[in-house]
């Protein structure tokens, strides 16, 4: 039997071509063909090196070079990499110390959030115009929807995807990179396989044997650990796990064993879902020196305890409980978590809960990094009303509340505590 022609997208107009045409009316050669384009809706969109390309697009004189974005100094960690810096081996999340031993000639720039944010919703803008089925997975990529659109758009999901890269390059001046797919999971690991600038498809037919040959860290959640797990058990290639069936899979790996061996053949059936649930809000720095003195690393705590109370605030949450985070000047991470016995949105109570915990593990070792988390989170009304263990909760909201005003009004220096002055030079 013969395989359908398969059909042909113009990346650079959006037009669909007949099967059999070698370049586009528009003299573009950026063709895209395969059998399943047209019948597939599913699109996982990726900004290419996002903060560096905001960075190239605000100073055009950054275009030929290498750029890093992230902490300055050598205790920096990466953010985000351009295509220049990754070809000398530089990678998001590593040390800068690393990133410029390999890119020596990198230009580092600090990250700049609010911008990035703001780019961001430019691009989540253009997103909503093409389906209401629009879910964020972090700042600067999103999984689509476009099911039952064709009629909208006069078009099919595939042309009206090319249309919105277009229109993200032509309106925002920073690329992006399309996977379309049946699913989510597909449609992810399709935006990897042609970066930057990239549209690539898988298609149902095709997906199992793909797959097969590909290591198990390709799947999304795969990290190191589990992927040494996977092969100490003589697993390295998806086909490998694909092969289990449900049973075996349990017998093998769990109770996650058969989802593990279904997302190994392509498959997955979650929805696009248009607003990500929130699980938890942190707030973390990176100290310019390692510190080990309790008094050091109480003051940092407390800053991010009053990030953290802002972030609640924003996003409409109260903290159920407290996770302090620590990482050691050896890079090793320490985690710890607290229960509140009421829940809050107020710096001093985080810290309050958070301070016991850091006292536990502050041993003499030195920490490069510290952070606070609020998990579980709780809707805001039920924050800091006051009860007989906390009577003064109200009154402590409302002081925080005004301070926070002044703040707005006059800059962040206008009230500061006094735990939160930053040390003299050389506090370890």
């Amino acid at each position: 039997m013969t395989a359908p022609p398969a059909a042909t997208l113009c990346r650079d107009c959006a037009a669909v071509l007949l099967p059999d045409r070698a370049a586009c009316a528009c003299g573009s050669r950026r063709l895209l063909r395969h059998p399943e384009l047209l019948a597939l809706s599913i699109a996982h969109v990726d900004c290419d090196a996002f903060y560096a390309s905001v960075e190239k697009r605000d100073r055009p004189e950054l275009l030929p070079l290498p750029v890093v974005v992230g902490g300055g100094g050598q205790r920096g960690v990466v953010s985000s990499a351009c295509y220049i810096a990754r070809a000398a081996g530089v990678r998001s999340a590593m040390p800068m110390f690393k990133a410029l031993r390999l890119c020596p000639d990198a230009v580092v720039v600090r990250p700049e959030m609010s911008k990035y944010a703001a780019v961001a919703r430019d691009i989540r803008v253009l997103m909503e115009r093409l389906t209401p089925l629009v879910q964020p997975l972090s700042i600067d990529e999103a999984v689509l929807d476009l099911s039952g659109t064709a009629a909208l758009h006069r078009a099919p999901p595939a042309a009206v995807l090319a249309r919105f890269a277009l229109a993200v390059e032509r309106e925002v001046g920073v690329t992006v990179s399309v996977g379309l797919a049946p699913n989510r999971l597909l449609a992810k690991i399709a935006a990897e396989r042609d970066k930057p600038r990239g549209f690539a498809v898988i298609g149902v037919a095709e997906a199992a044997s793909l797959l097969a040959l590909e290591p198990v860290a390709l799947l999304p959640g795969v990290g190191p650990a589990m992927t040494r797990r996977l092969a100490a058990a003589g697993f390295t290639r998806l086909g490998q796990l694909a092969a289990l069936s449900p049973l075996e899979a349990a017998r093998r790996f769990g109770e996650d064993g058969p989802a593990l061996a279904a997302r190994a053949r392509g498959e997955d059936a979650r929805p696009v879902v248009p607003e990500r649930e929130t699980r938890s809000i942190s707030a973390e720095t990176t100290f310019d020196a390692d510190l080990s003195a309790v008094e050091a690393l109480e003051r940092p705590l407390w800053r991010m305890c009053e990030k953290l109370s802002r972030r609640l605030a924003e996003k409409g949450f109260a903290a159920g409980g407290v996770v302090l985070k620590l990482k050691t000047a050896g890079f090793a991470l320490r985690t710890r978590h607290a229960r509140l016995p009421a829940p809050t949105a107020l710096p001093d109570t985080l810290f309050a809960a958070a301070r016991p915990l850091l006292l536990r593990e502050a041993d003499g070792t030195a920490f490069r990094l510290i952070g606070v988390g609020a998990q579980p989170l709780l809707p805001a009304s039920l924050a800091d009303h006051g009860d007989l263990a906390d009577p003064e909760a109200p009154r402590r909201a409302a002081r925080w509340r005004a301070m926070e005003a002044l703040r707005a009004r006059f800059g962040e220096g206008a009230v500061v505590r006094g735990r939160g002055l930053r040390p003299r030079q050389g506090t370890r």
